[in-house]
């Protein structure tokens, strides 16, 4: 056997970590404004305030809208997630444990970046539609909308919800939501396994990482992408090494990102009793 077969061990096992957290480690990291190949601790984003029109005399000098500029860091944090593979247990298996522990350990750092965006998400404090002691329904959805609107949060398909499964399943349960006569064939909840669909101009996805709080009361976002930020100093990365003393693979994949709440505006909580009788 050639002396460099681990190269080619290494080598998948990278290819295998990558692929399965693009395919099913974060839902919600291409929902929010993104930043790569981050150099240092922090990323920086920028937030540009409000212009305002104004009129001139004749001759006059045009008006200076003075637009307020901030600057909003976020701190990159790492993150690992490894586990041993032991050469002679491989042969005495009959599940590929390779493609378990590259599997697992993608969706942990995928977990992890959801995390981080929800924390961001959660720390948004300045709308809020209160629990009213019932669960998802229509007036919330209605009052979350009017929300944005009055915000003048723009209605250009980049706006996005992300509830918990048991408010998707509360909102299945409306026609407005889940009938072609509300919104036609094509939209329905039914149509995609990637169990997400487009409603209100908005993207609904179910998720089980939301808070939730000792009362039982979860809360659900609201939100446009341009108001939450997610940087990567280093996207998922795996290390194998050969240890002779233990006759095994140690594989650590890992990972240095970070999220930040960029405007508040921009995000509505929405919260939901999920105690059995609401």
């Amino acid at each position: 056997m050639s002396t460099t077969i681990d190269q080619a061990f290494i080598k998948q096992f990278e290819r295998e970590v990558h692929e399965a957290y693009q395919r099913q480690g974060s839902k919600l990291r291409q929902t929010v404004r993104n930043i790569s190949n981050v150099n240092g601790n922090t990323a920086v984003f920028q937030k540009v305030g409000k212009g305002t029109a104004s009129t001139k005399s004749t001759h006059g000098m045009v008006p200076v809208m003075n637009l307020a500029h901030s600057a909003i860091e976020v701190a990159m944090q790492d993150y690992y997630a490894g586990d041993w593979v032991d050469r002679l247990d491989e042969l005495k298996i009959n599940i590929d444990e390779r493609q378990v522990i590259a599997n697992a350990g993608a969706h942990a750092l995928g977990r992890k970046t959801d995390e981080l965006i929800i924390n961001a998400l959660d720390a948004a404090t300045t709308h809020e539609v209160e629990e009213g002691n019932v669960g998802m329904n229509i007036a919330k959805v209605l009052e979350a909308f009017e929300i944005f609107g009055a915000n003048d949060i723009p209605d250009d398909g980049q706006r996005f919800a992300v509830v918990g499964w048991k408010q998707w399943s509360q909102l299945l349960d409306m026609e407005e939501f889940a009938s072609a006569d509300f919104v036609g064939p094509d939209n329905l909840p039914y149509n995609t396994a990637t169990q997400a669909k487009m409603w209100l101009g908005t993207i609904w996805m179910p998720h089980s990482g939301l808070p939730i709080d000792g009362n039982d009361i979860r809360s659900c976002f609201f939100y446009h992408k341009t108001a939450i930020g997610h940087a990567a100093a280093s996207d998922v990365e795996t290390d194998v090494t050969w240890h002779g003393d233990r006759a095994a693979h140690f594989v650590n994949s890992m990972m240095s990102q970070g999220a930040g709440l960029i405007d508040a505006a921009g995000i509505v909580r929405i919260e939901c009793d999920e105690t059995p009788d609401a």
